[in-house]
């Protein structure tokens, strides 16, 4: 049986020795070192050449998120799973940009590191079941406020599209039956929710949302 090469990285000796303990449990997992630092790590993935990194994310001196990029842009096959206390989104996805193939909190089973472990070796990703919820919340998110035309009220697209095809606030509000100065206030709203500071961006930003066209 090949074994998972496994290289514990964490600044604290106390849980480096209690990872040893339940990793060498497993029959597929071969202990090749441990790392206090992110720098140390960086060296001894370099001389020890293990297939995953449990890498644990706070530490002094350079941090786990640093040792991560560096392993996994000059040593692609490393996987690096991160080991953290942290179970926040912003955690999360941190680990994730720095290259992680996988994140579980310390509060995790032992059977579900191990499990982690097995999966980020044969090439997956493994995400915490928090963490992973955490991420659908975070996209979800950016899904909504992602176009600002989404906050844009029925009344508001309706003067935007009519300004954009030329008509001055006095003839919008003729068309629409309200007064210049409602027109006007919408129009403000509508800048300011679009970010958008004068006619000619309005404009522009119609014509891309197909409101109205070059022949408009």
């Amino acid at each position: 049986m090949q074994k998972i090469r496994l290289l514990i990285v964490d600044d604290h000796a106390v849980l480096r020795d209690a990872l040893r303990a339940l990793l060498t449990l497993s029959e597929d997992i071969e202990i090749v070192g441990e790392a206090s630092d992110g720098g140390e790590a960086v060296e001894k993935v370099k001389e020890l050449e293990p297939d995953v990194v449990v890498m644990d994310l706070g530490m002094p001196k350079m941090d786990g998120l640093e040792a991560t990029r560096r392993i996994t842009r000059k040593y692609p096959k490393v996987k690096v799973l991160a080991l953290t206390q942290h179970d926040n989104k912003e955690y999360i996805l941190s680990a994730i940009k720095s290259g992680a193939a996988g994140y579980v909190p310390k509060r995790a089973l032992g059977s579900e590191l191990m499990a982690a472990i097995r999966a980020v070796y044969q090439g997956q990703s493994f995400l915490y079941p928090s963490a992973a919820a955490a991420l659908i919340d975070d996209y979800v998110h950016r899904v909504e406020v992602k176009d600002p035309y989404d906050t844009l009220t029925d009344r508001e697209r309706e003067i935007l599209k009519l300004i954009a095809e030329g008509h001055t606030s006095r003839k919008v509000s003729e068309m629409l039956f309200i007064s210049v100065k409602t027109v006007q206030g919408h129009r403000t709203k509508i800048m300011e929710k679009l970010d958008i500071h004068n006619r000619t961006e309005l404009i522009k930003y119609a014509m891309r949302k197909g409101l109205v066209t070059m022949d408009t």
